[in-house]
């Protein structure tokens, strides 16, 4: 069985698109997936299940959420393994002292990631913009809200989402202490 995390975008954001995460542990075990946890109260799931690839466990996801729960959002699932990769690749991580401060966004759409390395290269002053493979990093100098930096997420076209390095890390852990 591999592990998988499920990240909504955009849900328990103010008062639109409230999910409960007992619902969406509910909800994901309903669907077959084993060893269902939440981080958090904003759409992060990690759970064990067969070896389909991503994308078909995000559409699944997505499309359960909408129709049980009545909530339309994006669903990014990322295994295991591309997690790890996430937090080895991170070249930001090393010198920046608060999580916080250091974004992570994750797509299911590699192509829209390809189309930050350009904006990455820019010179952003304070901040920085690192692309990879399965990721792309956003260290906020100034903190997210001021970040001019942040505009490069434009650039996913609404196919992806962001969680700060804190979260990373610790559905990292989540994920290797469930291994």
């Amino acid at each position: 069985m591999t592990r998988f995390v499920a990240l909504l975008r955009g849900i328990n954001v103010g008062k639109a698109k409230r999910v409960a995460m007992a619902d969406l542990r509910a909800l994901l075990e309903s669907l077959g997936y084993k060893d269902v946890k939440t981080l958090l109260n904003s759409g992060n799931a990690v759970f064990g299940a067969h070896s389909k690839p991503s994308t078909t466990h995000a559409r699944n996801i997505q499309r359960s959420v909408a129709n049980e729960l009545g909530v339309d959002c994006v669903v990014i699932v990322k295994s295991a393994k591309e997690i790890a990769d996430v937090v080895a690749n991170n070249v930001l991580k090393n010198s920046q002292a608060d999580p916080s401060r250091l974004l992570v966004a994750l797509t299911s759409d590699s192509k829209s990631l390809l189309a930050l390395e350009s904006a990455a290269r820019a010179d952003w002053g304070q901040e920085e913009v690192h692309v990879c493979k399965h990721a792309a990093y956003i260290w906020c100098a100034n903190g997210i809200l001021a970040s001019k930096a942040v505009a490069v997420l434009s650039g996913l076209g609404g196919t992806g989402t962001t969680r700060n390095w804190s979260t990373i890390q610790k559905l990292h852990a989540l994920l290797r202490s469930d291994a």
